[in-house]
């Protein structure tokens, strides 16, 4: 990189401290080490002195193909190029496109509308499930984040003395992931731990509850696997007691197939949340389902219908994106999907031999290319049973040193890593062998 070109990021990042707020748009990106990245291509990151990564982080998971994959940005370049714009009115036809192909490829979607974040599906998920119920309350999973609005952030990180022991059945007390919101004193939120449906039994017992909603598979604390049987119960709940059961799939959507976890599970939620994966990379959150339930979105009686409005809904970059990476998935799919297996394997034997070899308790716990490492002689099944048993200072010393060796993976305790499909074997065994070294 020219010396010109580095003085030039020098001085953007100056800028970054001086006019942004901890330096950054999103608090999640504020980590030590706090690397300025300034290229990403395929598996790989560049900082601002030039020195190269390789990417496990795919920032939060969305770059399933990797970094600036081609056909992608080719898609989008080109929808450019036709002069589709934003119009604000009136529908259009590549909102249409994208929305034919989701329903036609994924067999439980039957009707789908696009927002721009998963925050955003997520909270009109949760909107629409009292209009259509006509309930208010609802339950979130401990330990699942379910997007950054009011009443959806919370429970995501909390410590014994904030939440109390496990408590089967029973609800937890609601924690807020940040200051300014009123979420502990509206009383309509409810929090159980996850695999615990004996808990959502007893909550529905005692309030009208709208909807449940919950990572399929919580991947905001590494890979929490649901138990065999509890997304199947989770359903059979929802028809019992009558609430809508959502399925947030923002981060696990599109990972290990177009159909997201719940074609794995074979269990279809009344309502799903995608984001992230489906456009590797590019701003589109897309809330689908059932096509009773969506079209009460579109009701002709405005006291029932919630309001849905953003004026970058359905933005063409987005949906071209998302257009460019579904075609790509079902055309590559069994190449793509068993590629990622394939080293994600690798990532998990690598691990677990190191691990085995060094004398040290630990475990991966893997659901195709997401994974994580934790410190516990077990995979958690639960938030406390990670509170629990894991080892969190030693979880991120790891981390920073693998990142001071070229293999990035977010300096968090127990985050999930993502694997690429432009990742290689070699790839995965540069990665195993920062960890055997950080470990020493």
């Amino acid at each position: 990189m020219q010396r010109s070109t580095i003085g030039k990021i020098e001085n953007s990042l100056k800028n970054c401290h001086e006019y942004l707020p901890g330096a950054v748009s999103s608090m999640n990106r504020l980590v030590s080490p706090s690397i300025g990245f300034e290229r990403g291509d395929g598996a790989y990151m560049w900082d601002s002195d030039g020195k190269k990564y390789t990417d496990f982080h795919a920032a939060f998971a969305p770059h399933l193909l990797g970094h600036n994959n081609k056909e992608v940005n080719d898609a989008v370049i080109e929808t450019i190029g036709k002069q589709r714009s934003l119009f604000g009115s009136g529908p259009v036809a590549l909102e249409g496109e994208l929305a034919a192909l989701l329903c036609t490829e994924i067999a439980a979607l039957e009707k789908v509308t696009f927002l721009n974040t998963g925050s955003e599906a997520t909270a009109l998920a949760v909107k629409l499930s009292r209009a259509v119920t006509g309930r208010d309350h609802f339950i979130v999973v401990q330990g699942s984040y379910n997007g950054n609005t009011d009443e959806l952030a919370c429970n995501v990180f909390n410590t014994l003395e904030e939440i109390g022991p496990r408590v089967s059945p029973g609800e937890y007390p609601i924690r807020p992931l940040g200051a300014g919101t009123v979420i502990d004193q509206q009383r309509l939120v409810h929090v159980v731990n996850f695999n615990d449906l004996d808990s959502i039994r007893y909550v529905c017992s005692r309030y009208p509850v709208a909807a449940v909603i919950t990572e399929p598979v919580l991947q905001n604390i590494g890979v929490v696997k649901p138990d065999d049987g509890y997304l199947a119960g989770l359903r059979a709940l929802a028809d019992e007691l009558g609430f809508l059961m959502i399925m947030d799939e923002v981060k696990t959507g599109f990972r290990q197939g177009v159909g997201g976890y719940a074609a794995v599970a074979d269990v279809s939620p009344d309502l799903f949340t995608y984001g992230k994966a489906v456009a590797n990379g590019f701003p589109i959150a897309i809330l689908g389902g059932k096509s009773k339930y969506m079209d009460v979105l579109a009701s002709p009686d405005l006291s029932r219908r919630p309001l849905v409005a953003g004026t970058y809904n359905g933005h063409p970059v987005g949906v071209a994106a998302a257009i460019a990476t579904v075609n790509i998935l079902k055309s590559q799919g069994e190449v793509i999907f068993s590629h990622l297996e394939k080293l994600g394997a690798l990532a998990e034997q690598g691990i677990t031999d190191v691990l085995t070899a060094r004398g040290v308790a630990g475990v991966v716990a893997r659901v195709g290319s997401a994974f994580s490492f934790y410190f516990m002689d077990h995979a958690p099944r639960d938030f406390h049973d990670l509170l629990v048993n894991h080892d969190f200072n030693r979880d991120v010393e790891v981390r920073r040193k693998m990142i001071g060796e070229g293999a990035y993976l977010v300096p968090v305790a127990t985050k999930q890593c993502s694997i690429s499909a432009a990742h290689t074997e070699g790839d995965i065994e540069f990665m195993v062998e920062r960890f055997a070294a950080a470990l020493r």
